[in-house]
Parts: structure tokens; sequence; C-alpha cells
């Protein structure tokens, strides 16, 4: 599609962060399709501030790998999304610039942290985005704002210019409307890029096929648990019965080190945080220090205004965690735990295809109802394992709750996110 894209977006849910015009490049499997950009994703001029006051102003001199991807394709990037700060946050309530509402309820949070992203597809703006998900980032919103949302195998998609919170579990991916959407922008930004050490030659080249006849879904009996709503429960498990008449069976299993999944994850972010963050100074990035001050007070003055209340407290979580005396108690506990989960899961996919459960425990909150950090941190539960695992998952939406969306989430082996999307893409089409 040739010319400039036409895109005039309804701020009403404060979507975006930075919108622009920019015309498709060429053609490609995205040509003229706007695609919107989570905002910790670097964009050559086009500023980029992760939601937080210590970026703002700052305009990358480079494009990330997957943005290179998608301007290869003829994708429009027509605008940076809004976010809970640097991906802290689970409801996109944590940006600097205000929070994000849910198109399908203007009164409750789009989830977190790619709420823009996912809102702004909800609503009908964009056809895509890309978003980032770290403990669920990309799935909660899906499942809160009634989308898909694909979170990668770890390694499949390259991190190189994501602006990192946590690396060893972070991973861009897409979100879209529909199954078929998400699996067309996957096989955009799927692949080995040098300059990501982490990233591997593990292309996506797939077209979503229904058939699943004979796939074995487990059904890990924690998913349907203490804190999972039984209004949500019941929705997830209509989804699955749909999925048997399709020709599957469910087998039921247990995931036992799911009870050490959240603290893992949390000291394990922090951690990362800590040092990941420790960039942003006045000096190399953010606003300038008061010269007049010793560098202790200056740099202790620019982070204590320009970062967040939630950014802080990860911060200061992580830096204990790593301190002198603590790291065996914690940190190295943290990673004895998720070796537990891999093998868990190893365990378990040795007699299944897929496991299937709720993408989120409840529906999405109403605003400022999680005041309590603790319990903003328990809505993650069913996340997180994902990610500490490494392995592939998606939510596709599979009916409402009180009015609102539930999200089916579907987890597979390692690098088989072919197998996850068509388990999603058979559930989509048999309802539709």
């Amino acid at each position: 599609m040739a010319g400039e894209i036409t895109f005039n977006p309804d701020d009403k849910y404060n979507a975006f962060l930075a919108t622009c015009r920019k015309a498709p490049h060429g053609s490609g499997k995205l040509a003229g399709v706007a695609v919107a950009v989570k905002d910790n994703i670097s964009t050559m001029d086009i500023e980029t501030t992760c939601a937080s006051k210590i970026l703002k102003g700052y305009i990358p001199p480079y494009d990330a790998h997957v943005i290179g991807l998608l301007k290869a394709e003829g994708a429009a990037i027509v605008g940076k999304t809004n976010m809970d700060e640097f991906g802290m946050g689970t409801t996109t309530e944590n940006s600097a610039f205000g929070p994000t509402l849910n198109p399908c309820d203007t009164g409750r949070v789009p989830g977190g942290s790619s709420g823009g992203s996912a809102a702004a597809v909800a609503a009908g703006m964009v056809q895509m985005a890309l978003g980032s998900d770290t403990g669920g980032s990309i799935r909660c919103p899906a499942s809160f704002c009634g989308i898909a949302g694909l979170k990668p195998s770890y390694g499949r998609v390259s991190r190189y210019g994501l602006i990192a919170y946590s690396n060893s579990l972070e991973q861009i991916g897409p979100l879209g409307k529909t199954v078929t959407d998400v699996s067309t922008l996957m096989g955009v930004i799927a692949g080995h890029d040098r300059h990501d050490t982490t990233s591997l030659d593990k292309p996506y080249n797939h077209i979503p096929n229904a058939d699943i006849r004979g796939l074995k879904i487990g059904i890990p009996q924690e998913y349907f648990g203490k804190g999972v709503d039984t209004n949500v429960a019941d929705v997830v498990k209509k989804a699955i019965g749909r999925l048997e008449e399709l020709g599957a069976t469910t087998v039921p299993c247990s995931i036992p080190s799911m009870e050490y999944a959240l603290a893992a994850y949390y000291v394990t972010c922090t951690c990362e945080a800590s040092s990941n963050l420790a960039r942003f100074d006045g000096v190399r990035y953010g606003p300038a220090p008061d010269t007049k001050k010793s560098w202790h007070d200056a740099y202790q003055e620019v982070r204590s205004t320009a970062f967040g209340t939630e950014v802080r407290r990860r911060i200061m979580l992580g830096t204990f965690a790593l301190s002198s005396g603590y790291y065996g108690k914690y940190y190295a506990k943290a990673q004895a735990a998720r070796e537990n989960i891999k093998a868990d899961f190893n365990r378990i996919f040795k007699d299944v295809d897929v496991i299937a459960g709720p993408t989120m425990p409840t529906i999405a909150f109403r605003l400022k109802e999680k005041s309590d950090p603790l319990s903003m941190y328990l809505a993650d539960i069913l996340t997180v394992p994902a990610n500490l695992a490494g392995i592939p998952a998606i939510s596709v939406p599979c009916g409402k709750s009180d009015g609102m969306p539930v999200g089916l989430q579907i987890m597979g082996r390692m690098f088989e996110d072919e197998r996850v999307v068509d388990v999603a893409y058979a559930y989509e089409q048999e309802v539709n």
C-alpha cells in the first residue's frame, strides 16, 4: 500500500503516549498496516519514555531489532503506547502520564504492563501491536481487554532495543484482535539477531491450523484453586470443554512448585531491575542533576523525584536481596525455585502437548481497586510460571464474567509456539 497512513486515535482511553504519521515502508507482509508499539521498545526519532519522567524527552538514535523488521515488511509505526513505568505493574496505573482505561469498561484497568497496546487494539485504533511480557505483561492485558496476546519462547524474539527491566524473563511479543493477527506479527518479529546474545535462530513461519484432534491438554489443579474467581474458572472450564469437542483430550496434572513461583519471580525481577535501572542517574540518562550538590545527594534527588513509587520499591527490594549476606538467602534460592518450576513443566510435557487454564484469576480490576502492592503482585500468579520456565504462552478470549472478558491461557513446550497458537486458533474458530 502506498502513501501515508491516516491515524486518528481516540485518546479517551489514554492508550498512546506519542503518535505519529509514518508512511509505510514499501511492500511486505504488513504493507499499510498500522502497528502500535509499547513505549519501552526503542524507536528512532520517536520519543521513548517507558512511561517514566526520568526518560521524558529521550529520543533513541536507533531502532530496536523488531522495529526494523516491522518497517522492512511495510508496517506503519503509528505511535508509542502507555504502560506501567518500566513495565512494573499489572494495571497500567503506574504510568507517570496517567492510567490507560479499558475500552470494555472505562471504569476498569486494561491490565499491564502492556495496557496501552492492548487498549489500542481492543478499541480498534490499530489492528495489532507490540508489547513485552516479563511476568504476564502481554497476556494480562490481552485477557482483561478481550483480545489475543502471545508471550513467545525466551530467545525466539530479539530483545535488542527493549529497555531492560528483567533480562532473563522478558520477551517482546504480539497482540492482535485475532489469533491470526498475532501469528502474522509473530512471523515478522521472530528470528535470530546478532546484537542479542539470547536470540536464537528460531524463525516463525506458520499458518494457524484448527485441527487439534488427538491433542493432549494438561489441566493443572493449581490453576483452578485458591485465589481464582469461581466465575472465571467456570468460563475457562467451558472453553476447555469446547476444545474436547474438537477432539482434544484433557489430563489432570499438578505443578507443585507454583507455591514458590511468585516469590521466585519477584526476587528475580527486582534484583535484575536494581542492576538495569542503575544507568538512570541524570548523567547517562534522566534529568540533569544539580551540580552544586554532592554526587550522592544529586543522584538521590534525580532518582527519588523522577522514578515512581513502584519503581523505587522494586529497586530497593532488589538492592536489598543482592546485598552482602542476603544474596544466598534470596536470589540464589529464587534461582533454585526457578529450576524446580522448569522441571515440573518438563515432567508434565512428557505426557501432554499443552497446558490450559485461566490467564488471570479475576476479571479486570476497577481503577484504584488494587492499592496494596501485595494484592497486585498476587494477581500475577497464573502468568509468571511461563516466564520463569521460558516457555510460550498465549491468551485468547473465551467468554465473559460480569460482562468483562475472560482469557484462556495455553502454554506449550519450549519453542513450540506454533502449537499454542494452533490451539488458541482452534478455539477461536470454533466459537466464532
